[in-house]
């Protein structure tokens, strides 16, 4: 596998990019932010790439991985949430090559994140099925078997006691609602024993800027799976994507 790759992180806020030692999971360049464009359409996002790469003075035998905040199935965005809808029907792997001049890489921005956490992160040599979940506004979800990506889970949409699992138990219900630690917890509680009945899987990792204070919920849940914070936070993203795509280039 190459020694170094590239990463891009699409958000909706902002376009995100650095150079990762493959060896480490570390930064080699400074980490570079551009506002993602208004309105944030594939051709005006893909220029955005362009330029962090330009930037980032990323060499042409370097491999491209790009995280975009919806699924990818071969290529293919079939719907976009958080950016233009006119993203939804784009081969985006055709459309980075298009505008970057090389092969590259596309996921989804969970599964990145997943991917770096058990490459780099909480995760590291723990064997089996691994669930990360990122928990933000919504419950974001990776599912990785022995190091090999499942991907686009969207378990955060899972049907629970009749509501979207997110809409009750994602963090940003727990701000919305103002719940308390206890309280959330038990949303949490009825959340993770039904994914832990569905795959029972190894171990949990959960992310998001909640997990910092991990303390305050993780000892209140009572599940079979051990359940760690994520260690890589706000570099997941790009980690992840710059990872993968070593990977694909090796083949």
């Amino acid at each position: 596998m190459a020694s170094t790759a590239c990463g891009i992180d699409i958000g909706g806020s902002g376009v995100k990019a650095a150079v990762v030692d493959l060896e480490t999971g570390e930064f080699t360049t400074e980490r570079i932010r551009i506002e993602t464009p208004k309105p944030a359409t594939p051709e005006a996002v893909a220029e955005v790439c362009r330029t962090l790469l330009e930037q980032l003075e990323v060499g042409s035998d370097i491999p491209v991985g790009v995280a975009v905040p919806a699924p990818v199935i071969h290529g293919v965005v079939p719907f976009m949430a958080n950016l233009d809808p006119a993203w939804a029907g784009i081969n985006v792997d055709e459309l980075m090559e298009k505008h970057l001049g090389r092969p590259v890489v596309t996921l989804n921005d969970a599964d990145a994140a997943g991917i770096a956490e058990v490459a780099y992160g909480a995760a590291k040599d723990v064997a089996g099925t691994v669930i990360v979940t990122t928990q933000g506004t919504g419950i974001g979800s990776a599912i990785i078997v022995d190091g090999v990506l499942v991907p686009n889970t969207e378990l955060g949409h899972l049907e629970i006691d009749g509501h979207d699992a997110e809409k009750r138990a994602s963090a940003g219900q727990k701000t919305l609602q103002d719940l308390s630690w206890k309280k959330w917890a038990k949303r949490l509680q009825r959340y993770y024993s039904h994914v832990e009945m569905l795959f029972s899987p190894d171990l949990f990792v959960v992310g998001g800027g909640v997990s910092k204070k991990h303390e305050k919920f993780m000892p209140l849940l009572e599940l079979k799976t051990p359940m760690v914070p994520a260690i890589l936070f706000n570099t997941a993203g790009i980690v992840g994507a710059a990872y993968h795509a070593a990977r694909k280039a090796q083949g």
